[in-house]
């Protein structure tokens, strides 16, 4: 096929493809996103939207022991979700190859913390594959698969978001490799973990590190380049790139595989070198084992590198003292832009009245996390998917509600619903909670592009050939009242989210109430679902009190006398402000 421009995340889908993957699952989760939804574009090869990492990595994990080839995406905080059957699968090995993409976000571009997910890896002693670039992302989904059936064991794919989302000249083969299932048969012993198979299963986990240190030993995938060698870094994945920008006359020993790392190659490069030094970013993975070894480890002349958050080749250019070549000065005095709700969002008018009523909110990841921010400033805590209704219940335990005076609301996505909250509400319903929890169906998984998810019923299928997420059988949606009822709330209620009126009625019942538990269900599409636009409302004696502005549509403004304006390129006549203004100066009316 000849050189094509990818990303990291389309080369690997190609790559894993053309090695002859068969299944894919994954919950969507930026940096990773992009994998499966090009993988499932591909023939021959089924792919998986899961409702979370955990079982995604369970689904993964059946179908390799059943004979295929099968990859897993996640990003980072989901390998936290997905541990559990990691660490097991790491004991039992495979039958056909198994990948885990693990994709980390160093300077949190879209994530609540910052991890190293290849201290996975070497918890579990499961080889780790690191790409600096599009080309080897494709080269090493390949080798990832013969790795695992070679060593009987999970490999850990990991890149970081600028691998994922950057674009590079990949040369693409093409053509798949048309793998045989291998043959099931009934092994309890390698598959049933209960505490003697487990022993065994760890001696033998044992044997296959030591297979796999005389392999990284020997490895292309780990590069040894010797240049100026006064100066020896060692790095992987962008990072190799950067010191290459940064640094190019020094000498570099690349890490291709972070785990395990091959002691001699790393002396023998500490040998020819004057000082050694590790290039890494958010952790020190590599110097706390690279130490451990026995071999000594430089600071940066010029100072040490940043603790966290992504390092570029101007970090490396300063720690080790070499002047910034010249190019055009950043551009000043840009208006800031912050984030905030799309226009027409239905989650605004929710934070608008969770804000009126001085809600104490625990919140939850997603779009709906905006409602922390200004002009809201409605939400609490933002912990991990799940975490809104579980912390509710411990806020009701804590008594924080009675003391402040201030009612206590759990706030919780469709998707997120679905990836974690069940199991909260089912605590809370289970422990006899109280209280009021809200669950903000908005009919996708916004926050990483729109994918389906059990509430919405739109699978990963679906969703590559383009069906109406809003047109659905309901057979194939889950029902969250039914859902609720089942698991035992007291009161349930689904409420337009785009109705100002119902939600402030809704929210003000369950409040009032501390002897029954409610759940309330604010159902209106996304707007990057539903495109469609009414007519864009007229502003008509407007008092100037900001009233509308505060809801912070990004449609409205004021002008340089204080009157509210609208901007009609942005506005898609949803009416929210019309149901905000006090005094009815704005009007949906042509």
């Amino acid at each position: 096929m000849g050189k094509q421009l990818l990303s990291g995340n389309e080369a690997i889908a190609q790559g894993a493809w053309e090695a002859g993957v068969k299944v894919g699952a994954a919950y969507p989760g930026t940096p990773s996103t992009e994998t499966l939804e090009n993988l499932v574009k591909k023939p021959d090869v089924y792919c998986e939207w899961a409702p979370n990492e955990k079982v995604a990595l369970e689904v993964g994990l059946g179908a390799a022991m059943g004979g295929v080839r099968s990859l897993v995406t996640m990003k980072h905080v989901g390998v936290n979700v997905a541990a559990d059957p990691l660490m097991s699968a790491a004991n039992t090995g495979v039958n056909a190859g198994l990948v885990l993409l693990a994709a980390d976000d160093p300077s949190c571009y879209s994530s609540q913390n910052e991890q190293d997910s290849r201290h996975y890896a070497a918890f579990g002693r499961i080889p780790c594959l690191d790409p600096s670039d599009s080309q080897e992302a494709y080269e090493m989904a390949q080798a990832a698969f013969e790795i695992s059936e070679r060593f009987d064991t999970l490999v850990m794919l990991h890149e970081t978001m600028r691998i994922a989302h950057t674009k590079t000249l990949v040369e693409v083969e093409g053509e798949r490799v048309e793998v045989e299932p291998r043959a099931y048969e009934s092994r309890p012993e390698k598959f049933v973990m209960m505490p003697a198979n487990a022993v065994r299963r760890t001696l033998a986990a044992n044997d296959r590190e030591d297979e796999l240190i005389a392999w990284a030993e020997q490895t292309e995938l780990n590069r040894m380049e010797l240049r100026d060698r006064n100066v020896g870094i060692v790095c992987s994945g962008a990072l190799y790139t950067h010191v290459r920008e940064a640094l190019p006359e020094a000498s570099v020993l690349k890490l291709g595989v972070s785990w395990p790392l091959p002691p001699a190659e790393l002396a023998e490069f500490a040998a020819q070198v004057e000082k050694l030094y590790v290039v890494e970013e958010a952790c020190t993975y590599f110097e706390t084992r690279v130490r451990a070894l026995g071999i000594e480890v430089a600071e940066p002349p010029a100072g040490r590198l940043p603790r966290s958050g992504e390092i570029t080749p101007a970090h490396i250019r300063a720690a080790f003292g070499v002047a910034e070549p010249a190019h055009l000065s950043a551009a000043e005095g840009l208006p800031p832009r912050p984030p905030a709700f799309c226009a027409g969002c239905p989650h605004r008018l929710v934070y608008v009245e969770l804000r009126r009523i001085k809600a104490i909110v625990t919140g939850d990841i997603g779009c709906y996390t905006l409602g922390a921010v200004a002009p809201f400033r409605a939400v609490d805590s933002v912990i991990d998917m799940g975490a809104s209704l579980s912390m509710a219940h411990g806020m009701e335990l804590a008594g924080a509600g009675e003391r402040t005076k201030r009612p206590v609301v759990g706030v919780i996505g469709d998707s997120t619903f679905a990836h974690s909250g069940i199991t909260s509400l089912l605590g809370t319903v289970y422990n006899g909670g109280k209280g009021t929890l809200c669950i903000l169906d908005n009919r996708t998984t916004a926050m990483t592009g729109t994918q389906g998810n059990p509430v919405n019923g739109v699978t990963l299928t679906d969703q590559a050939a383009r069906v109406n997420p809003l047109d659905v059988p309901a057979g194939k949606q889950l029902d969250l009242v039914k859902l609720c009822e089942a698991i035992g709330v007291d009161e349930i209620e689904v409420v337009d989210a785009q109705d100002a009126a119902a939600i402030r009625a809704a929210l003000k019942s369950a409040v009032a109430h501390t002897d029954k538990l409610s759940v309330i269900v604010f159902k209106a599409p996304c707007r990057l679902l539903d495109r469609s636009r009414g007519p864009i409302p007229v502003i008509r004696d407007c008092r100037r009190c900001g009233r509308c502005v505060q809801i912070g549509c990004p449609a409205l403004g004021r002008d340089e006398t204080g009157h509210a304006v609208i901007d009609p390129n942005q506005c898609i006549g949803c009416g929210q402000c019309a149901q905000t203004c006090p005094f009815g100066c704005i009007s949906k009316e042509a």
